[in-house]
Protein backbone atom coordinates (compact mmCIF):
# COMPACT_ATOMS: atom_id res chain seq x y z
CA UNK A 1 0.00 0.00 0.00
CA UNK A 2 1.38 3.42 -0.97
CA UNK A 3 1.52 6.31 1.47
CA UNK A 4 2.29 10.00 1.24
CA UNK A 5 3.01 12.39 4.11
CA UNK A 6 3.33 16.00 2.94
CA UNK A 7 2.19 19.24 4.58
CA UNK A 8 2.21 22.70 3.03
CA UNK A 9 1.55 25.69 5.30
CA UNK A 10 1.31 29.39 4.56
CA UNK A 11 0.80 31.50 7.65
CA UNK A 12 2.27 33.86 10.22
CA UNK A 13 4.56 33.06 13.14
CA UNK A 14 2.76 33.15 16.50
CA UNK A 15 5.94 33.49 18.54
CA UNK A 16 9.66 34.01 18.11
CA UNK A 17 11.51 30.81 17.18
CA UNK A 18 13.23 28.88 19.97
CA UNK A 19 16.56 27.35 18.94
CA UNK A 20 18.36 24.77 21.04
CA UNK A 21 21.07 22.19 20.39
CA UNK A 22 21.14 18.45 21.01
CA UNK A 23 24.07 16.96 22.97
CA UNK A 24 25.61 15.95 19.62
CA UNK A 25 25.40 19.56 18.37
CA UNK A 26 22.40 19.41 16.00
CA UNK A 27 20.26 22.55 15.94
CA UNK A 28 16.53 22.21 16.69
CA UNK A 29 14.07 25.07 16.24
CA UNK A 30 10.48 25.07 17.50
CA UNK A 31 8.00 27.67 16.32
CA UNK A 32 4.27 28.18 15.98
CA UNK A 33 2.36 29.12 12.84
CA UNK A 34 -1.18 30.48 12.58
CA UNK A 35 -3.02 29.52 9.39
CA UNK A 36 -6.26 31.41 8.70
CA UNK A 37 -9.31 30.16 6.82
CA UNK A 38 -12.15 32.39 5.64
CA UNK A 39 -15.46 30.76 4.83
CA UNK A 40 -19.12 31.66 4.36
CA UNK A 41 -21.86 30.06 6.46
CA UNK A 42 -25.15 28.81 5.04
CA UNK A 43 -26.74 32.11 6.10
CA UNK A 44 -24.19 34.07 4.02
CA UNK A 45 -22.14 35.33 6.98
CA UNK A 46 -18.36 35.44 6.44
CA UNK A 47 -16.31 33.91 9.21
CA UNK A 48 -12.63 33.44 9.83
CA UNK A 49 -10.97 30.72 11.86
CA UNK A 50 -7.35 30.24 12.80
CA UNK A 51 -5.53 26.94 13.16
CA UNK A 52 -2.37 26.93 15.23
CA UNK A 53 0.36 24.49 14.20
CA UNK A 54 3.60 23.62 15.99
CA UNK A 55 6.56 23.18 13.62
CA UNK A 56 10.04 21.80 14.29
CA UNK A 57 13.06 22.39 12.04
CA UNK A 58 16.38 20.56 12.29
CA UNK A 59 19.97 21.30 11.25
CA UNK A 60 20.94 24.35 9.23
CA UNK A 61 17.28 25.19 8.49
CA UNK A 62 16.70 25.46 12.25
CA UNK A 63 19.61 27.88 12.61
CA UNK A 64 18.38 30.02 9.70
CA UNK A 65 14.86 30.09 11.16
CA UNK A 66 16.20 31.24 14.51
CA UNK A 67 18.31 33.95 12.89
CA UNK A 68 15.81 35.46 10.46
CA UNK A 69 12.29 34.76 11.74
CA UNK A 70 10.34 36.85 14.23
CA UNK A 71 6.80 36.76 15.60
CA UNK A 72 4.23 37.91 13.03
CA UNK A 73 6.41 37.26 9.99
CA UNK A 74 4.72 35.42 7.09
CA UNK A 75 6.28 32.10 6.15
CA UNK A 76 5.78 29.22 3.72
CA UNK A 77 6.64 25.77 5.08
CA UNK A 78 6.81 22.32 3.50
CA UNK A 79 7.17 19.31 5.74
CA UNK A 80 5.61 16.15 7.08
CA UNK A 81 3.29 15.19 9.93
CA UNK A 82 4.66 13.43 12.99
CA UNK A 83 2.75 12.05 15.97
CA UNK A 84 4.60 12.28 19.29
CA UNK A 85 3.31 10.02 22.10
CA UNK A 86 4.37 9.97 25.74
CA UNK A 87 3.12 9.16 29.22
CA UNK A 88 2.32 12.10 31.47
CA UNK A 89 4.58 11.89 34.53
CA UNK A 90 2.03 13.48 36.90
CA UNK A 91 -1.17 11.69 35.90
CA UNK A 92 0.25 8.59 34.23
CA UNK A 93 -2.07 9.11 31.24
CA UNK A 94 -0.94 8.52 27.69
CA UNK A 95 -0.67 11.77 25.74
CA UNK A 96 -0.05 12.51 22.08
CA UNK A 97 0.50 15.54 19.88
CA UNK A 98 0.45 15.95 16.12
CA UNK A 99 3.06 18.38 14.78
CA UNK A 100 4.86 19.25 11.56
CA UNK A 101 8.52 18.47 10.93
CA UNK A 102 9.58 21.27 8.60
CA UNK A 103 11.79 20.27 5.70
CA UNK A 104 11.93 23.53 3.74
CA UNK A 105 10.80 27.09 4.34
CA UNK A 106 10.59 30.36 2.48
CA UNK A 107 10.43 33.75 4.12
CA UNK A 108 7.65 35.86 2.65
CA UNK A 109 7.24 39.61 2.49
CA UNK A 110 10.03 42.13 2.31
CA UNK A 111 11.94 43.99 4.93
CA UNK A 112 8.84 46.06 5.67
CA UNK A 113 7.09 42.86 6.77
CA UNK A 114 9.93 42.27 9.21
CA UNK A 115 9.49 45.73 10.71
CA UNK A 116 12.56 47.37 9.19
CA UNK A 117 10.97 49.76 6.72
CA UNK A 118 13.17 52.67 5.73
CA UNK A 119 11.63 56.08 5.17
CA UNK A 120 12.60 57.33 1.73
CA UNK A 121 12.34 61.02 0.89
CA UNK A 122 10.81 62.32 -2.35
CA UNK A 123 14.30 63.52 -3.37
CA UNK A 124 15.69 59.99 -2.93
CA UNK A 125 12.84 58.51 -5.00
CA UNK A 126 13.51 61.01 -7.80
CA UNK A 127 17.25 60.30 -7.66
CA UNK A 128 16.59 56.57 -7.87
CA UNK A 129 14.35 56.94 -10.93
CA UNK A 130 16.82 59.30 -12.66
CA UNK A 131 19.82 57.04 -12.03
CA UNK A 132 21.65 59.51 -9.72
CA UNK A 133 23.45 58.34 -6.63
CA UNK A 134 21.28 58.03 -3.56
CA UNK A 135 22.40 59.03 -0.13
CA UNK A 136 22.34 56.19 2.38
CA UNK A 137 19.32 56.02 4.68
CA UNK A 138 19.71 57.53 8.14
CA UNK A 139 21.24 55.14 10.64
CA UNK A 140 19.08 53.95 13.48
CA UNK A 141 20.04 52.27 16.73
CA UNK A 142 18.08 49.13 15.77
CA UNK A 143 20.06 46.34 14.07
CA UNK A 144 19.68 46.34 10.31
CA UNK A 145 17.58 43.59 8.74
CA UNK A 146 19.63 41.41 6.36
CA UNK A 147 19.36 42.07 2.66
CA UNK A 148 17.19 39.48 0.89
CA UNK A 149 20.21 38.60 -1.30
CA UNK A 150 22.20 37.66 1.82
CA UNK A 151 19.72 35.09 3.11
CA UNK A 152 21.28 31.65 2.54
CA UNK A 153 18.30 29.86 0.98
Amino acid sequence: MASFNKVILLGNLTRDPEVRYTPKGSAVCDLGVAVNRVYTTDSGEKREEATFVDVTFWGRTAEVAGEYLKKGRPIFIEGRLQLDSWEDKQSGQKRSKLKVIGETMQLLGGRAAAGAAVDESEEDRQSRSSGKAISPPPKSSAPAEPDDDEIPF
